[in-house]
């Protein structure tokens, strides 16, 4: 550092009144790039860009920032625990300070990043992912200036699996990766009709029959089956390597699900490996055909790609609390409309008494369909007070259902915009991807 008191061991950084000492060593390779850019200042003119004053004979650098804000982003720049925001500190300002120094809000915790996306949608607030200073997760850590080359391929990686419209690439393989999933499920639904099987079962001869049905792969579908799964597990295999966090990677709930699509398919093919063609195939059989209907799951696949269905996703997440009340609320009105439309229709006359009542359990499945007013026909009251208790049912099962739908429909609307606003700061990328 050329510029500034010669001989000094120290600089003083002076953020908002308070006062912060660095050794002239860290502050070289210092994780926040505007610190760090003290070093390389020649002139007083390189100096006043970075701060807003100085004093030369002290060697102290004056920063009208927040000083609260910066102590949280220095303790977390310094690897003493994880960045959120600021105690009564408005979301936009928090981040503007990140911005600031040189942070960008990939570095907050997940449940502030989805206040920060929250607030800016509810403003129309947007900042620019090329604002200058902004840096990835690895060069906010300490040693992060060195190991910055060596993970931006894989922080490119994760992009272009995770976020399907944050770049060209991404958007290639995620319709590479819908165009599987659709041609997975024409192939399971075709396959369950009479004529397919009977077209299948005309082509090869009874004693291959149940060598054909034992193995997967010798079929024309078992091939699509097998380049399909071959296809999705490269995919998750590949996500899961350059995945920021391992665990937090396994418990997320569409990988689960990408987990679930593709296990059963290996553990079939064991299993008809294990089973061979004796007898045990035939007690093997039901369970090879529940383990492959269980390839319907790659239809939660396409929430990967679609906003629709992870806005579903994400407000059945949100609205757990209002889901468990409206789920009380129907157990509790089912109850007590069960037990009295048993005693109204079969308890107090045995013989004119309704036999489709003959039980509480069977009169829940009335109440149930009441209650949603969706009514089959296949069970009605037939006495007075049994349908004067039918009209009851069916009013309180609409105001029941009505009473927590308010909640979720906003939460709904919100997860909707919150996520459209993520695919439009991806949009932006890849807009700026072309004009590059």
């Amino acid at each position: 550092m050329t510029f500034g008191r010669s001989g000094a061991a120290s600089v003083v950084l002076n953020v908002g009144g308070a006062r912060y000492s660095l050794s002239r060593e860290l502050l070289k390779d210092f994780p926040l790039r505007r610190v760090s850019r003290l070093h390389g200042c020649r002139s007083e003119r390189d100096v006043l860009e970075v701060c807003d004053d100085y004093d030369r004979e002290r060697n102290e650098y004056f920063f009208d920032r927040h000083s609260e804000a910066f102590g949280f982003i220095l303790l977390y720049v310094r690897g003493h625990g994880k960045l959120r925001f600021a105690p009564r500190m408005c979301e936009l300002s928090f981040y503007n300070e990140m911005i600031y120094w040189g942070l960008e809000g990939a570095h907050l915790e997940y449940c502030c990043q989805r206040r920060l996306d929250d607030r800016m949608s509810d403003t129309y607030t947007f900042y620019s992912a090329d604002e200058p200073g902004a840096l990835g997760r690895d060069e906010a850590r300490p040693g992060g200036a060195e190991a910055a080359p060596s993970r931006r391929w894989l922080e490119r990686m994760r992009r272009t699996f995770e976020e399907p419209t944050s770049s060209l690439a991404a958007q290639i393989l995620a319709s590479v990766s819908v165009v599987f999933v659709i041609v997975s499920m024409v192939v399971l639904c075709a396959s369950t009709l009479p004529d397919w099987r009977a077209a299948a079962a005309d082509n090869r001869s009874l004693d291959d029959r149940s060598r054909y049905s034992a193995v997967p792969g010798r079929e024309p579908s078992g091939i699509i089956e097998a380049i399909c799964i071959g296809w999705f597990t490269a995919e998750c295999i590949v996500r899961f390597i350059v995945s920021r966090n391992k665990c937090e990677f396994v418990k997320r709930p569409l990988n689960i699900i990408d987990l679930l699509a593709i296990t059963p398919y290996y553990i079939s093919v064991l299993m008809t490996v294990f089973t061979g063609e004796n007898s045990q195939l035939q007690r093997a059989g039901v369970t090879l055909r529940v383990l492959r209907m269980m390839r319907i799951f790659w239809v939660i696949k396409l929430a990967r790609h679609f906003i629709g269905l992870q806005t579903l996703g994400l407000t059945l997440k949100r609205c757990y609390r209002e889901m468990v009340m409206l789920l009380v609320f129907i157990c509790v009105a089912m109850a007590i409309f069960s037990a009295l439309s048993q005693l109204l229709e079969h308890g107090l006359d045995l013989e004119t008494s309704n036999k489709d009542f003959a039980s509480i359990p069977a009169a829940c499945w009335w109440v149930i369909i009441s209650m949603t007013t969706v009514g089959y026909g296949d069970m009605y009251p037939i006495t007075v007070p049994g349908r004067i208790l039918g009209g009851v049912c069916v009013v309180s099962g609409i105001v029941l259902l009505a009473l927590p739908i308010t909640f979720i429909y906003h939460s709904f609307v919100q997860c909707y915009h919150e996520l459209k606003f993520r695919s439009a700061r991806y949009s932006r990328s890849l807009s700026a991807e072309f004009l590059n």
